[in-house]
């Protein structure tokens, strides 16, 4: 936890003397986070199968929660009254908020877009409108008392005239532009001109973006700030994008897959078979060390135990996947980790394009 006034404080511990890859300590004002890091979601203030204390057993740091859905249901009121999310939800750990702005994509069916705001057709039972604007967006994520709250481009300088915690609460803007380089160049310029203390980066997949063009962008980024990669979580895309420099992540895929009934290894996702042998045998959470296979097959997607037993591992298995790759950092193995990483993944060394193209952008080829 944070005991300076400041609400975020970076810094940068280790470097790869190869690539971009990096560790650094981010002190938030609850709680102190190690970077790169993986941030699970929890859109509605819980994450789905899982006690706050068991996430915080697990040794999570911090986690995500959606301002669109918080502000309908329970609302900022409600919110305000408990003192906001963590208290609401009891979790001592970081918090992250989005803006509500992806909702503009994802329900744009029951969304009407203008200079104003976006008209939202509420999902509640009362079927209601909501107008999100960015003052209101900031009304909500203010409320909630996230550590870290996101704005877009059109929408950041209101927010940042309508900010009330600004000593407790940091605003990363989004540099967007899609797949256009001028338009994410020109993003990044308004972004870095503005007084903010870190920065976020949308896209639909890592892969779509060459390592290339994409480490380009980063050294527009004040180094001095963390750098965070929105909607990223598969295991490949951590690693590869760990080497050319970022330093957050955040996703809906380890749990999501979970209540599918898939579990993640070093070599994928795993479909439960009949046998009586762990998830990983390499696994310390309490899934693997208690349960087998053959049970979980028995109940996946049918009990709401089978949720949180596979939520449990999936989770485990990110947060250990993103120590690794920090303590290789710090031991300046991380290139020989990635090499290691992707051999385990493509035995047959018949690597995709897009994976020996990006690590190649900073210095690191695959045998």
């Amino acid at each position: 936890m944070s005991t300076t006034n400041k609400p975020l404080i970076f810094t940068v511990l280790a470097e790869c003397k190869v690539c971009k890859a990096r560790v650094s300590k981010m002190i938030l004002p609850h709680k102190e986070v190690d970077t790169p890091v993986f941030m699970p979601v929890g859109t509605q203030g819980t994450l789905k199968g899982m006690l706050p204390e068991q996430l915080e057993k697990l040794g999570l740091q911090i986690m995500l929660a959606n301002t669109y859905h918080l502000g309908t249901k329970p609302g900022p009121d409600i919110l305000k009254k408990a003192g906001g999310l963590h208290k609401f939800m009891n979790w001592n750990g970081a918090l992250l908020t989005d803006s509500g702005g992806f909702q503009m994509v994802s329900l744009l069916k029951l969304a009407e877009i203008t200079e104003e705001g976006v008209k939202f057709q509420s999902l509640n039972q009362h079927k209601s409108e909501v107008m999100l604007t960015p003052e209101h967006s900031i009304e909500i994520q203010n409320a909630i008392g996230a550590d870290i709250i996101m704005q877009t481009t059109r929408w950041l300088d209101r927010c940042l005239g309508a900010h009330s915690k600004p000593e407790t609460q940091s605003i990363f803007p989004i540099v967007q532009g899609t797949l256009y380089e001028e338009l994410r160049i020109i993003s990044v310029n308004d972004h870095t001109s503005r007084d903010v203390h870190g920065f976020a980066i949308v896209v639909e997949k890592a892969k779509m973006i060459s390592g290339k063009w994409y480490t380009y962008v980063l050294t527009f980024f004040q180094k001095n700030k963390p750098r965070y990669l929105m909607g990223v979580g598969f295991a490949v895309d951590l690693v590869v994008c760990c080497a050319l420099g970022v330093d957050m992540f955040d996703c809906v895929f380890p749990t999501r897959t979970a209540r599918f009934g898939c579990a993640l290894t070093m070599t994928g996702q795993l479909n439960l078979k009949k046998d009586f042998n762990p998830i990983d045998a390499n696994c310390t959470c309490s899934t693997c060390q208690n349960y087998t296979r053959a049970y979980l097959h028995g109940i996946v997607t049918v009990y709401p135990v089978a949720c949180h037993l596979l939520t449990e591992h999936n989770l485990a298995f990110q947060l250990r996947l993103m120590k690794n790759i920090r303590d290789s950092i710090h031991e300046n193995r991380f290139p020989e980790f990635v090499a290691d990483f992707m051999l385990n993944l493509h035995p047959d060394r018949n690597y995709p394009t897009w994976i020996k193209d990006s690590l190649a952008a900073v210095n690191i080829n695959l045998l």
